[in-house]
């Protein structure tokens, strides 16, 4: 029974290795067509003929076009999530963690083509997923505040979720203008410097600004 079981988890663990380089195959083929294309222009032919499967099986690993939108933000997620507990989490300096934190959201931005962030940006805007998906920066950024707060660094009277929210608004914020067409000029790295130049005066414990 148990040479029976292993061969069974073998088999089911081949099976699942398959079906997740075929669901890579089909979604590589696809973000490659839309850099080149636009969303809108490629159809779900096309994304089957660039990556040599057939039309059903487009649909036996993702349910529609927009789907794609979906994993292609799961995937920046995940790599964010990495990018902070690897980089980020360690920081002493609730300053220095901040200034981490948005260095990490502007590497997820760098690692992909610009044409394809682009694209996939405005796609992601379109879909509403801004608006929709779990607020997973602004809980980051609030986490950091709650820690800062604990060690001192931070004004007690400071709503890390409230912060955490702003910080969040405004990458996002970023990101809008990234989607436009005539965005050359828009660096993330230096606007989320900015951003953080402004806040943090308002909420550091040392800061001229808090209450007396």
């Amino acid at each position: 029974m148990a040479d029976e079981s292993s061969v069974t988890l073998v088999a089911t663990s081949r099976r699942e290795r398959n079906k997740q380089r075929m669901r890579g195959r089909i979604f590589s083929a696809a973000l490659s067509l839309f850099a080149e294309k636009g969303f809108e222009q490629t159809t779900i032919d096309d994304i089957t003929e660039r990556a040599d499967v057939a039309r059903g099986t487009f649909f036996n690993h993702f349910q529609h076009k927009e789907e794609l939108i979906t994993t292609w933000s799961n995937q920046r997620r995940e790599r964010l999530e990495d990018k902070l507990q690897q980089e980020v989490l360690t920081e002493a300096d609730v300053s220095r963690t901040l200034g981490r934190c948005m260095t990490a959201l502007v590497d997820i931005n760098d690692g992909e083509a610009a044409e394809l962030n682009q694209v996939m940006l405005m796609c992601w805007v379109r879909a509403g997923l801004p608006i929709s998906e779990h607020p997973y920066t602004a809980e980051v950024f609030a986490d950091v505040i709650r820690t800062g707060v604990a060690r001192g660094q931070i004004r007690a009277d400071t709503e890390p979720m409230q912060v955490g929210h702003l910080l969040r608004d405004a990458y996002l914020g970023a990101l809008f203008r990234l989607c436009r067409s005539d965005a050359k000029d828009v660096d993330l790295g230096v606007e989320l410097q900015r951003v953080l130049d402004i806040v943090l005066p308002g909420i550091l414990s040392d800061s001229p600004h808090r209450s007396a």
